[in-house]
Formats: C-alpha cells, sequence, structure tokens
C-alpha cells in the first residue's frame, strides 16, 4: 500500500510501551500477549492499513505527577508479519511509516487505546530519506565500539561498516539501551543528520556517566 498524507487514518489504535522505539523505514519485532492487545491484533487484521501506532509513556521523576500520560509524538507502523506461538502469543512485526502527533483519545469503547491523530508535521517521512551529508563513518564507528565495550554490547563490526547509512543510524537508535526520554530525543529528530548527532550525544554522554561511576566507587 502506497501511504501519502491524504491516505492515512486520522485514528489508530496505540500500543503504549516504554523503551520501545520504532522509526520510519524501519522494523521493530513485538511479542503480543495481553488480551486486550490480541483483540487489537484482530481488529486491525481487518483494516486495509493495517496500522499500530507505537507511543511512549510520559516518565515521571518519583513522587510526581504529570496531566499528560503519553507523549505527543509517536510513530505508526504497519503490520508486515505475525506468527501465533503454541502458548497463544503473537510475535509480530511493524514496519515504520510516519510519525504522528496524537491529538486526543477516540470516542468509543475498545479494550485497547485508540486516538485521532495527525500526520502533517511528519509529510518527509513518507517520501526518500535526505542522506546525511555530514556523516563521518569512520569517527562514528569509533564513537561506537568504546560504547559497546562499555556497554557489554556486542556486534558484527564487518556489516556496520558496509551498512547504509539511513539502516545503520535507525537500527543503532532502536537497538541502544537509552532511557525511554533519550528514545524519545531520537524519534523526535528532524532529519537523519540530526539523529545522528543526537544519538553520538548520547553515547558520549552514556560513556561519560560511567566513567564518573567508576571514579566514584
Amino acid at each position: 500500500m502506497k501511504y501519502n498524507i491524504k491516505n492515512l487514518p486520522k485514528e489508530i489504535p496505540l500500543f503504549p510501551l516504554p523503551g520501545a522505539l520504532l522509526l520510519p523505514k524501519s522494523k521493530l519485532p513485538l511479542n503480543l500477549f495481553e488480551p486486550k492487545y490480541l483483540t487489537m491484533l484482530n481488529d486491525v487484521l481487518k483494516t486495509e492499513d493495517r496500522l499500530i501506532g507505537m507511543i511512549q509513556p510520559v516518565s515521571t521523576p518519583e513522587g510526581t505527577k504529570s496531566s499528560r500520560q503519553l507523549h505527543q509524538i509517536g510513530c505508526a507502523g504497519r503490520l508486515v508479519s505475525f506468527n501465533e506461538t503454541r502458548d497463544g502469543r503473537y510475535l509480530i512485526t511493524l514496519e515504520g511509516i510516519s510519525r504522528y502527533r496524537f491529538v486526543n483519545l477516540a470516542e468509543g469503547f475498545f479494550p485497547y487505546t485508540k486516538a485521532n491523530v495527525t500526520w502533517n508535521s511528519f509529510s518527509e517521512d513518507l517520501d526518500p530519506t535526505k542522506p546525511d551529508k555530514n556523516f563521518n563513518r569512520a569517527e562514528f564507528l569509533k564513537i561506537l565500539s568504546k560504547y559497546f565495550a562499555a556497554a557489554q554490547l556486542s556486534s558484527d563490526w564487518s556489516s556496520l561498516k558496509e551498512a547504509d547509512e539511513e539502516l545503520l543510524i535507525n537500527s543503532l537508535s532502536m537497538l541502544c539501551p537509552f532511557d525511554p526520554e533519550e528514545k524519545q530525543a531520537l524519534l523526535e529528530a528532524p532529519s537523519l543528520e540530526y539523529r545522528r548527532e543526537t544519538l553520538v550525544t548520547l553515547m558520549e554522554f552514556n560513556l561519560q556517566g560511567g566513567i564518573d561511576e567508576e571514579t566514584l566507587q
């Protein structure tokens, strides 16, 4: 299905999940087992667009309250595969289509969350991604290597050296164990270049935090 601003639905089901990041043109595997989300899956399969909106709950410091329960910006993905396990769970994959802005909760009774959304601010998500002209792969991989070592993560470095820059930046943004608010910053980055700069900043910040913690011990 070819998506554009005019044929994207104004109402979509939401899957609030802290720390789960979906980006346009990227794929996110999910494990569904709660009854309300199994109902959501069945309903989504009946639609032509097959969209599910990933969105993060707002993180608030312990002891404080927020009037907003969900972030204003999420990313909708098309359901491109699903498999049922023997114990009744569903393993699904979403392919990111476009970010959206949360407007309000949809009226009606649903066991899961549905919302009215607008796509107008993110029309470029549906277009080919503008290249990151300032991307220095060697310098980026040097920082990434330090971060992976500190976080005790492993990777296939030969594939990282050859990966398309958009796939590389978005995959790392989704996979690195940043906290939910850091993931949100990556989601809201207005361009691939800005997301890469944010990703580098977060890796350096986390590296500096690790050094400080070691110094204090």
